[in-house]
């Protein structure tokens, strides 16, 4: 049987009617549609914000009149959410082991970002489904933001910044997470750092110089005045 042949049998066979299947009946040809209104696997959500995925503004919410009580009522849902999410951020980044200066810093970050949640009470900044409203993409923008920075915080700054805080070294708490995660470290902290904190900071420390000499770490100057470590 040639190509062009098996293709209409194909087609034949696809567009066929189904023999067995039952007959629709007239009214229900004029039935009206049912919509399904269930939220999409795009739709912007708290799931997606923790998940970090692109998504859509699905809920369709009628803007009302300005209420203070729905404003503060907005903020406080995503304040809530705000402080689940960052326990969970910094404990999965860590791999179950809390950093409670970090997360303290996500929840203050995440106050500030909330400010942008009220909506000015015009609406629910979510609806009954759990979608955000499509006048809260600045108010998600910024969550996301927040959430992304801290997880990079955890990934780089806190094993650092935890060193940091137990060798006194200068510039520890907030100051240590922000400086470190943007590389911009004051000189003397950086010092510090490289001498007490080489391994835990040794993914934000700056490369020495090409040919240059480091000099010896806390750990290594120890290393070599412990007995029996003195080469002939």
């Amino acid at each position: 049987m040639s190509m062009k042949a098996i293709l209409v049998s194909l087609f034949l066979l696809g567009s066929a009617p189904d023999s067995s299947a039952p007959a629709i009946p007239p009214e229900a040809l004029a039935a009206p549609p049912v919509a399904d209104e269930s939220p999409t696997a795009w739709s912007c959500t708290v799931d997606t914000l923790r998940a970090g995925k692109e998504c859509v503004f699905e809920a369709d919410l009628s803007a009302g009149a300005p209420s203070d009580s729905q404003d503060a009522s907005n903020k406080k849902i995503l304040q809530d959410v705000a402080r689940a999410l960052c326990t969970e951020a910094v404990g999965n980044i860590r791999e179950g082991r809390p950093d409670a200066t970090l997360t303290a810093l996500c929840e203050r970050r995440y106050i500030t970002a909330v400010d942008q949640c009220g909506l000015e009470g015009t609406s629910f900044v979510v609806d009954a489904k759990g979608r955000f409203a499509p006048g809260a993409r600045s108010c998600y923008r910024a969550l996301a933001n927040v959430l992304q920075e801290v997880q990079f915080m955890a990934t780089v700054a806190s094993p650092c910044c935890e060193c940091a805080a137990r060798a006194n070294c200068p510039g520890t708490a907030d100051r240590c997470y922000a400086e470190v995660a943007q590389q911009a470290t004051a000189p003397q902290t950086q010092a510090c750092l490289s001498d007490r904190c080489a391994d835990a900071c040794a993914v934000v420390l700056p490369l020495p110089r090409p040919g240059a000499h480091p000099a010896p770490t806390v750990q290594q100057r120890n290393r070599s005045a412990s007995p029996g470590s003195a080469s002939l």
